[in-house]
């Protein structure tokens, strides 16, 4: 039996992490735009498909990620994956598209939205510095969720669609059938793309000396933000400023609420003693200063952008040179 030496399994890690991140964000791509179809076609609000659908779809790989890292005795992947997550969404996606599109909004349009997730990373905080999430846990963090969805249902409380040009937004799929193949296909390369994420991550992790919890908050928390990114940069492409906001408030939601819960509703999530440190607190700062400036100030511009990306940078960097 041939073995191999560290370098060559770090290679072999760092290689299965960059096919699994590539399945992820396909894997995204054909979920988010079959559900997107089949919502279409069933009579969905366009405003609830925004909020919802899309803030959720941009999710799954983080939901696969994390459950599956849980499963496989991996709980500082699966909760490191909701913090870097929710970090790397707000300074280095919406960082990166306020590079590129400056992001204004009022805050009457916001409020609710950004009061809801101030409320998840409440959610979280307690139950990182209380000992972790039962499943009973998970389902009070469920069902919270879903409660919010019907809300934003009913509300629509997001304005995510400058226009009603809907020829973008499936592109490929032409019929019910074909997006349930599409969806399929989707969620088959979230699964299989996870599984090479969380099994390189904790080689890669093993070969470099680095804790599991620090590689979860951030280079998996960076390859399953891909698709928000994409998602943003395509927006704003589009000078759509509701779906860039809404896509990015609604995913930090969803992050804690509906994977987090999930996560210990199928197997009991403990915390890794690793992420109870500054990490919790950056992700609650970062959070609720970005609540406060979009509630103040409410504008992203290019300067905004460049300190937001430099930031994200010296957040990861401190991760591997603080010892």
């Amino acid at each position: 039996m041939i073995e191999l030496g560290t370098y060559e399994l770090f290679v072999l890690a760092a290689g299965a992490m960059a096919f699994g991140i590539y399945l992820l964000i396909k894997g995204g791509d054909w979920t988010v735009d079959a559900a997107v179809f089949v919502a279409e076609r069933t009579g969905l609000s366009p405003l609830f498909i925004g909020a919802t659908i899309i803030s959720f779809g941009t999710s799954v790989p983080e939901l696969f990620t994390s459950v599956m890292a849980n499963l496989q005795g991996y709980p500082g992947i699966a909760l490191g994956n909701v913090l870097g997550s929710n970090v790397a969404n707000i300074l280095l996606v919406l960082g990166a598209t306020a590079f590129v599109f400056q992001v204004t909004a009022k805050a009457r349009d916001l409020r609710k939205d950004l009061g809801m997730m101030l409320v998840a990373t409440t959610i979280m905080a307690y139950g990182m510095l209380t000992g972790g999430f039962s499943q009973i846990f998970g389902l009070i963090m469920f069902t919270i969720l879903a409660a919010f969805v019907f809300y934003q249902y009913k509300t629509d409380s997001i304005p995510l669609q400058e226009d009603d040009d809907d020829d973008d937004d499936t592109p490929g799929i032409t019929t019910m059938k074909g997006a349930i193949v599409i969806l399929l296909a989707g969620l088959a390369a979230l699964g299989v793309g996870s599984e090479l994420l969380v099994k390189g991550a904790v080689q890669t992790g093993s070969a470099i000396g680095v804790p599991e919890a620090i590689i979860g908050l951030t280079v998996v928390a960076f390859g399953t933000s891909l698709p928000e990114l994409s998602t943003c940069i395509a927006a704003a492409r589009k000078q759509s400023v509701g779906l860039i906001l809404g896509n990015i408030i609604g995913s930090n939601t969803f992050n804690i609420l509906s994977i987090i819960g999930l996560t210990a509703i199928i197997a009991p999530l403990d915390v890794d003693p690793v992420l109870l440190g500054a990490d919790l607190w950056i992700t609650v700062a970062v959070t609720v200063l970005f609540t406060l400036w979009m509630l103040t100030i409410g504008r992203l511009n290019r300067t905004t952008g460049i300190i937001m990306m430099v930031a994200y940078v010296i957040f990861v960097a401190a991760q591997y040179l603080t010892p």
